[in-house]
């Protein structure tokens, strides 16, 4: 879809119809993956809520019996330009990029790609996403609400492990690290005495607070800091034959290199319409080219709060075992928006266990964690991140008997 003629500024989706008998009146959601920089065919698709997954091989595909298109029609972009199959034609474009392009560009997307479909026009629509899509999604939610278009129906976001108040998100991620045995208590000590966490600028870092940031950072090196409890991609070769799995919800470290080999085929390219300019540089989960981001506020609290005042339901979520955006980061940014509680703290449940944990406040925000997910939720709790976003979907409170 191009976002702009002038400039040769086309956007790739991956449309996904919902599975259900119902499609012709199911729900359609649009997903956005974070980064900023890192492509929603790469992640959401094809290793998170997309119906397939990518062998070991690099090149065969199996299903996600809990892929989120069993309860919505499903829309991936890939945004901003220089993202995956994404492009420009406009090489001042990639030094321009920033929150506010990226909000404008995806509603032109968005209004562009029903004006392409418009049995999807006055549909509910849902915008989702997780990490820095903590900013894409209420920024394009809120600029939705701002130009009044009827057939945009915009009922509600869903944000995980989100990138919400730079300043709660960075306090939030140490607290993780030391709460989990992951750095001393000295270390945060001294992080909290000599470092402005209020900013991640090296340019205004003191000298004890380089020292004892180098030395977290060696402390946590050797973990997957999107999964603390998860291994390591320690091979990355292909394999000849598809590696042996038993369920949907094993997690294999090194998918992102599966992935990276199956979009790079040239008859999946074919098949999915992708590069059809031949672009002279391979598609990757994370754009290379993206080296710049102009604007980016350190908050995008005010912009929820507003969200709420309009009626849009807002659905917060975390993986409890990320420590990148960690559930202690998204606790605390809720707290600094003063939300009066509506449901206490307490356990939701799926398949007679504890799923995670949930409140709900008034003015219809709704925070829940999933047990045993990192950072890409619905990679390492299928199911469970399904049944979240079913209820999201339908508005009801997360099961509080362990009868579900």
């Amino acid at each position: 879809v191009t976002v702009d003629e002038s400039a040769g500024r086309s956007f790739f989706y991956y449309f996904v119809e919902a599975s259900s008998d119902s499609k012709d009146s199911s729900p359609l959601l649009l997903w956005l993956n974070g980064g900023p920089g890192c492509s929603s065919l790469a992640y959401g698709a094809l290793q998170e809520l997309g119906p397939f997954r990518v062998h070991s091989d690099g090149k065969t595909l199996y299903r996600n019996r809990y892929a989120w298109n069993n309860a919505a029609n499903v829309l991936f972009l890939e945004s901003p330009a220089g993202v995956g199959f994404s492009y420009t034609n406009t090489t001042s474009d990639l030094e321009k990029h920033g929150d506010r392009n990226t909000a404008a560009d995806n509603y032109i997307f968005l209004v562009k790609w029903l004006e392409r479909f418009p049995e999807y026009k006055g549909r509910d629509l849902y915008i989702a996403g997780e990490s820095y899509a903590g900013h894409y999604v209420p920024q394009l939610a809120h600029t939705i609400l701002v130009h009044h278009r009827s057939f945009l129906n915009l009922k509600g976001i869903l944000i995980g492990n989100a990138v919400i108040n730079d300043e709660t998100d960075l306090m939030g991620m140490y607290d993780f690290f030391e709460s989990h045995a992951l750095i001393s208590e000295d270390s945060l000590v001294r992080l909290k005495n000599n470092c402005d966490l209020k900013t991640e600028s090296a340019s205004v870092m003191t000298e004890e607070c380089a020292v004892v940031s180098d030395q977290i950072d060696m402390d946590t090196y050797y973990l997957d800091i999107y999964n603390i409890y998860a291994p390591l991609c320690l091979n990355s070769t292909l394999t000849r034959r598809p590696k042996r799995r038993t369920t949907i919800r094993e997690f294999d470290p090194c998918s992102d290199h599966y992935v990276q080999a199956y979009l790079n085929r040239p008859e999946v390219q074919t098949a999915l319409h992708a590069n059809a300019t031949k672009l002279p540089y391979e598609w990757e989960p994370c754009s290379s080219l993206i080296k710049k981001w102009n604007d980016s506020p350190t908050t995008v609290i005010p912009l929820i709060k507003e969200l709420m005042g309009q009626g849009v339901r807002v659905w917060v979520f975390s993986g409890d075992t990320d420590g990148r955006i960690p559930v202690t980061s998204t606790k605390y940014s809720l707290k600094k928006m003063n939300l009066t509680a509506q449901t206490a703290w307490h356990p939701w449940y799926l398949g007679g266990e504890v799923g995670g944990y949930t409140e709900e406040y008034k003015g219809k925000l709704t925070f829940a964690t999933v047990r045993g997910a990192g950072h890409q939720v619905p990679s390492f709790q299928p199911k469970r991140s399904l049944s979240l976003f079913i209820h999201f979907l339908n508005d009801t409170p997360l099961p509080d008997t362990s009868r579900y």
